[in-house]
């Protein structure tokens, strides 16, 4: 029987969680529905038990849940611009499949459940770093969505004993993000685009910046907190991030260094939702589940743009 579950196994994070724990010699159950996950991501996997099924079906959510001590929930339509567009696909896919799995998770004796929570739910607020004293101000229904699952997972915590633990990730990057949707991450699409020689678009004026977060480092915070002391951990929630920022402007030409790109980007008018700036703190982490930065984000770039260099449109 399954030790570890993670949803989302197609997706990018929950891939390469699931490969680490694989790595280690773990027994591994994953779940996707493909709405963003890509078939191609479980290339590697073959060693897990793999289930195709959407969270926002309470059998489904029972079934995958059966026997498992540790859930990694990672599934989420992970996207502003698309929680713009449509708020309700992004409600159900966030909201209602992470009750979904807590009630299945509690029922099944699950001990502990790790949640993918997101910097969004700070909002634009002008205080950096972002620290987890600060109240909540969700700009966009995905940060909501994101939000209202921490409450839960602290609420699940509180009155059933569930243990819960949930980390808030602050821009994400890395190999098997897909560089192929206009919802994908900024740097997928940058380097995409820069590696074929195609002029990448900033929206804004690129003085934003941002707290990227290269995927080793995110994977090892996810270790960490499944394997800390429920009295320290459980009920919690932490940043996961490197602790330091960068504009999009200086990213760009960062990226031109690595891409041979030597063109400029187009700039268009700002996206709805989106943020001025990301910084964390990430002292709690260090504190809780001792978290360090493995990966810094040039390094984690330079290995970034080598995977996209060598992979296929579709991986």
């Amino acid at each position: 029987m399954p030790k570890y579950l993670v949803t989302g196994v197609a997706g990018f994070i929950g891939r390469s969680i699931a490969a680490a724990l694989l790595t280690r010699g773990e027994s591994v159950r994953g779940v996707d529905n493909f709405i963003t996950g890509k078939r191609a991501n479980l290339i590697g996997l073959e060693k897990m038990e793999f289930v195709e099924g959407d969270l926002t079906n309470p059998a489904l959510c029972a079934k995958v849940c059966a026997g498992v001590e540790i859930v990694f929930h990672e599934a989420a339509l992970a996207s502003v611009p698309r929680s713009v567009a449509d708020p309700v696909a992004t409600n159900a896919n966030c909201v209602d499949a992470t009750l979904n799995v807590l009630v299945a998770a509690r029922d099944a004796g699950v001990r502990r459940v790790l949640y993918a929570g997101s910097s969004s739910a700070y909002g634009d607020t002008p205080t950096l770093p972002k620290h987890e004293e600060m109240l909540p101000n969700p700009m966009s229904p995905y940060a909501v969505a994101k939000l209202t699952g921490e409450y839960y997972l602290r609420v699940f915590a509180r009155i059933y004993g569930l243990e819960t633990v949930i980390l808030r990730y602050f821009n994400v990057f890395g190999p098997y993000q897909d560089p192929t949707s206009h919802y994908s991450g900024v740097l997928a699409l940058f380097c995409r685009k820069m590696l074929a020689g195609q002029q990448p678009t900033i929206y804004g004026d690129g003085g934003q910046s941002r707290d990227f977060t290269f995927i080793e480092n995110v994977v090892g915070a996810n270790l960490l907190a499944a394997s800390a002391p429920a009295e320290k951990v459980s009920g919690r929630f932490m940043n996961v991030a490197t602790g330091a920022a960068i504009t999009l402007n200086q990213t760009f030409d960062i990226l031109c260094d690595l891409t041979g790109y030597r063109g400029k980007p187009a700039y268009a008018e700002p996206r709805a939702g989106d943020i001025r700036h990301s910084l964390a703190d990430i002292t709690l982490a260090k504190e809780l589940i001792g978290y360090q930065t493995k990966v810094d984000f040039r390094e984690g770039l330079r290995r970034t743009v080598d995977w996209y260099r060598t992979s296929s449109p579709e991986a």
